[in-house]
């Protein structure tokens, strides 16, 4: 049994092939995954995917560096009553993906940001409130993600809730800063890279109960499918190459990974 942690079906380019693609992943025995939001614009069709298909979840959330939609109107900023409200309906178990994003600033200082960190703020605060957990995307700063994690937390905090790293880039500094606060660490199709070695080293430094693995479909499909279209059929790749950094069998990575994230989303019923 493999789980994918994040993914985003909901997608036109995945769910136009949503038939073919459940079928791929029952051949390669992924049994669940999670459908993550990035707008509240697109929630509904989030949802949608979890509420059709038994094995889906859905997360509610606004990603850290999504401004506009696709034709230039600005995206609706979330509110706490926002995400709460949407978090309340069947099969969300999650809030996110949330966080950080300076890679892209687009001319802009880090100073200038503050609209983030405020929309990050208000993500952990309806994670506190709902207590339901956190997937964290950070991206070029982690400092300040790790910063407004601790403070949040001294205020009542996400630890209260708990959460996960996905897709993680990091050093194992930041590994271990996430895991003092209590979070998970998931690794995506990026652990196969050749260049991916510094990533590697955080993969062997996180325990085996604190990891989940994901694929982040469409995007970052593992080797050697690296430059196509990634599926939830291809977290297995995952799998396989934490398995080899863990020196474990596959079928070991697979049952702790699907522990997990079932310890970590509670809502979501095996």
């Amino acid at each position: 049994m493999f789980v994918d942690s994040h993914c985003h079906l909901n997608f036109p380019e995945l769910k136009s092939q949503i038939k073919d693609i459940r079928a791929a992943m029952a051949t390669a025995k992924v049994t669940h995954a999670m459908v993550i939001s990035t707008t509240l614009e697109e929630f509904p069709s989030v949802h949608e995917m979890a509420v059709t298909y038994d094995n889906f979840w859905a997360t509610v959330g606004v990603h850290p560096d999504n401004e506009t939609l696709e034709n230039g109107v600005p995206i609706q900023e979330p509110t706490v009553e926002d995400l709460l409200t949407r978090a309340a309906l069947p099969k969300v178990v999650g809030i996110g993906e949330t966080g950080l994003d300076y890679y892209r600033l687009n001319g802009r200082s880090v100073a200038d940001m503050e609209w983030q960190r405020e929309r990050f703020r208000i993500h952990i605060r309806a994670a506190q409130i709902c207590k339901k957990p956190l997937i964290i995307h950070t991206r070029s700063s982690s400092d300040d993600t790790i910063a407004i994690l601790k403070e949040m937390k001294e205020d009542g905090g996400a630890g209260a809730a708990g959460g996960v790293f996905h897709c993680f880039t990091e050093t194992t500094v930041v590994a271990k800063a996430a895991l003092d606060l209590g979070f998970y660490i998931s690794f995506s199709g990026i652990l196969t890279f050749k260049n991916a070695q510094a990533i590697r080293e955080a993969a062997a430094f996180v325990p085996l109960d604190r990891i989940l693995i994901e694929t982040d479909s469409p995007y970052l499909a593992p080797s050697p499918y690296r430059g196509k279209t990634n599926t939830p059929a291809y977290v297995p790749y995952v799998a396989t190459e934490l398995a080899r950094i863990k020196a474990a069998p596959v079928g070991q990575i697979a049952q702790i990974t699907g522990d997990n994230y079932f310890n970590l989303f509670k809502g979501a019923a095996r």
